[in-house]
């Protein structure tokens, strides 16, 4: 299991409906996008940090090791904005308002993954893609989703199992060793994969399999005073972005 899906099974907020808390993390998400990056988007940020590490309950670390992947990203799109190309003042040159452009992009960037983590980090997908056909999406997606979703774990689990083999028996003492190593590596997941998807389909198909995929979903009721004060918080930070904006005079 993945640590960010570990630590959504052990959430505070695991027995909270996934509606409860997409509307707050779903909507910190838009209000990122939509708000101005200054001052909105930094007080998503902070926002929506403040929840994380506080009501949510989710390790500083762990945390930290799940944003630094789309923070990478948000940083390196930022880059791309302090540079331009062509003009008087050669093909590649320093872009006049680059610096305000790409500190901008990383504000609303990093605020919206931020949204999208406290979601992730509170809703386990196993509560989640059942009740999406209650939702209207049709049950052959959602059990894709499912399967893939199943599936995935599988394959790293067959991939670290390769990869200590391979350690155990020295295939990465050397350059050219790790080089055969990561082949081998891909042709054995590559075949265990298509092992796994017959046994899986031999498996349904013995019990009886008729097109839909019927899991136990746990019992969850939508919080209305939950979904309340979400709105409220909602509301209040794109309230005081526009008074922080436009100063009263």
């Amino acid at each position: 299991m993945l640590p960010i899906d570990a630590a959504a099974h052990s959430s505070r907020w695991r027995r909270r409906h996934p509606v409860d808390k997409a509307v707050l993390g779903l909507g910190l998400t838009c209000l990122a996008i939509s708000l101005p990056p200054w001052p909105g988007a930094a007080l998503v940020l902070v926002t929506a940090l403040g929840v994380l590490l506080g009501p949510a309950g989710v390790p500083w670390r762990r945390l930290w090791r799940a944003y630094r992947v789309p923070l990478g990203f948000c940083v390196t799109g930022a880059l791309t904005l302090l540079v331009q190309v062509g003009g008087p003042e050669g093909f590649v040159s320093l872009a006049g308002d680059g610096p305000l452009r790409a500190g901008e992009l990383l504000l609303r960037t990093s605020a919206a993954s931020l949204g999208v983590l406290l979601f992730a980090f509170t809703t386990p997908m196993s509560d989640l893609l059942p009740r999406l056909v209650r939702a209207g999406v049709p049950a052959a997606v959602v059990d894709v989703a499912l399967v893939t979703y199943r599936m995935s774990f599988l394959l790293l689990d067959s991939v670290r199992r390769v990869r200590d083999a391979q350690a155990a028996r020295l295939g990465h003492t050397t350059r050219a060793a790790a080089w055969r190593s990561l082949g081998g590596l891909g042709a054995t997941a590559f075949v265990r994969a298509f092992d796994r998807a017959v046994r899986l389909q031999a498996g349904l198909a013995g019990r009886g399999y008729d097109g839909t995929l019927r899991v136990l979903v746990p019992e969850a009721r939508v919080s209305v005073r939950f979904t309340a004060a979400s709105c409220v918080l909602l509301a209040a930070l794109a309230v005081l972005t526009f008074v922080l904006e436009r100063p009263l005079t």
